[in-house]
């Protein structure tokens, strides 16, 4: 077998230094790198809207850009008197301070020198908050789903369109330089899997109690009325409540599906799915889900596979698989479960693709084969990628570089839309119990 060519630190000290420019590009085949230009704009004055778990999430990157004086958060908004202090308090305790402000309405009318906005609210707030945002003359970065309706999606694309400015959607993985060179150099440039002819995708997570709230922390019954909420139980617990969320499929499901549809380089033709409401009987969403949808491709239909499992953990974790007639690419935020494999029937010059820093091969130890119909042990690769920052700060960088100019959105909100209305359409099709056909037109906001 062949030795790799590089070590991790050899790589992390020369390769990764040299590419920095071209791991970072612009995840889309037909959108080319912006040339760098001088910015009109130095520190981006930001307020983030929303700190609940994703609000926290995202802190911790803002707070390293902050940290090297690229951005400076002064404001941030919470519905709850409890998490606007711990988001007060957190910035705080790292040397920053914030104004805070119950409602985004407030925040807007006494914030005057801002330049962009973060939106980290439950998703039926989405659609609000942004078009607010963004006709008050704000870029805006929304967290995943955009919205928990078509209809709210849609207007958002409608009114980045209508002002000009810039909507970033949170699909972080847009921007995460390991999918961004493995999608740039092997899918496309290499030719990696050949003809892509089934993808599977999950994310399962074990059986969890609902979240509750710290004891004199509640909210009124005239507040929680006031902002879209029954009770306490489902303000901690939207996601799992219609006319809010939608389910784990949009809260897990929504980012691996995007994936889909972003390497595929298309939307599905259509959608079937199994689920239903069968652990928890306080939840209005489903509880686990199986999802086939259809990809037109030149050798007929590629079927991909998703499943998200919120009542057990097993499976492997949670990953992104592409399976073709030449290879496999197996992708994920957990670096420990990327992996590329080769068929043994594989074209394509392999020992280029390794001379040029595109894979890594890796020692296999070769199981006896227990049946004559078994296919050829794959030959398994490393991806030669490796970062060290949280998994949102690229993409809040892109973010904030295309304010600037010298980047372009890894994830527009038209290019979002796509991801999102089949998404919506998966849950619709266990709904109703059968398969839906997705035409090319409805997908376009």
């Amino acid at each position: 077998m062949l030795k790799p060519l590089i070590t991790r630190r050899d790589f992390l000290g020369t390769s990764a230094v040299a590419g920095a420019g071209l791991l970072l590009s612009s995840c889309s085949p037909d959108t080319a790198p912006v040339a760098p230009k001088k910015s009109s704009v130095n520190t981006l004055r930001v307020a983030l809207i929303g700190y609940g778990a994703e609000g926290g999430v995202l802190s911790e990157s803002l707070m390293n850009l902050m940290n090297t004086g690229e951005i400076k958060v002064v404001a941030l908004a919470d519905i709850w008197e409890y998490a606007r202090k711990k988001g007060k308090n957190t910035y705080k305790a790292s040397g920053f301070e914030v104004n805070d402000y119950e409602n985004y309405e407030d925040l807007l009318a006494k914030e005057k020198d801002l330049q962009a906005v973060i939106v980290a609210t439950p998703d039926f707030w989405h659609a609000p908050i942004t078009n607010a945002c963004l006709k008050a003359g704000l870029h805006v970065y929304c967290e995943k789903m955009m919205s928990n309706t078509i209809e709210g999606a849609r207007s958002m694309v409608q009114t980045m369109r209508e002002t000009g400015k810039l909507l970033q959607i949170g699909h972080q993985r847009r921007s995460n330089p390991r999918y961004v060179f493995t999608f740039n150099r092997l899918l496309h440039q290499a030719n990696f899997c050949g003809n892509i002819t089934a993808a599977q995708a999950q994310w399962n997570r074990a059986v969890a109690k609902d979240l509750t709230a710290p004891k004199h922390s509640e909210m009124s019954a005239d507040q929680l009325t006031k902002y879209g909420f029954k009770d306490m139980h489902q303000f901690r617990n939207w996601r799992w409540f219609k006319g809010l969320g939608g389910g784990p499929l949009s809260d897990l499901g929504a980012h691996q599906i995007d994936i889909f549809n972003w390497w595929m380089g298309k939307a599905p033709q259509s959608v079937f799915a199994s689920g239903g409401l069968d652990y928890y009987s306080n939840h209005d969403w489903y509880d686990n889900a199986m999802v086939v949808y259809e990809y037109p491709s030149t050798k007929g239909i590629a079927r991909a596979f998703y499943q998200v499992q919120t009542t057990t953990s097993a499976g492997g974790g949670y990953f992104e698989q592409f399976m073709g007639d030449d290879g496999t690419i197996k992708m994920s935020e957990d670096p420990s479960l990327c992996a590329i494999y080769r068929e043994a029937n594989a074209t394509g010059n392999w020992d280029d693709m390794i001379q040029k820093g595109y894979v890594r091969e890796k020692e296999v130890v070769e199981a006896a084969k227990v049946d004559v119909r078994e296919t050829a042990a794959l030959a398994q690769y490393e991806i030669p990628v490796f970062f060290n920052k949280p998994p949102h700060q690229p993409h809040l960088e892109n973010f904030f570089n295309a304010i600037r100019g010298t980047a372009k959105l890894n994830c527009a909100g038209d290019e979002a839309f796509r991801s999102e209305y089949v998404i919506h359409k998966a849950n619709e099709a266990i709904g109703e119990q059968k398969r839906i056909v997705i035409t090319p037109e409805e997908v376009e906001a």
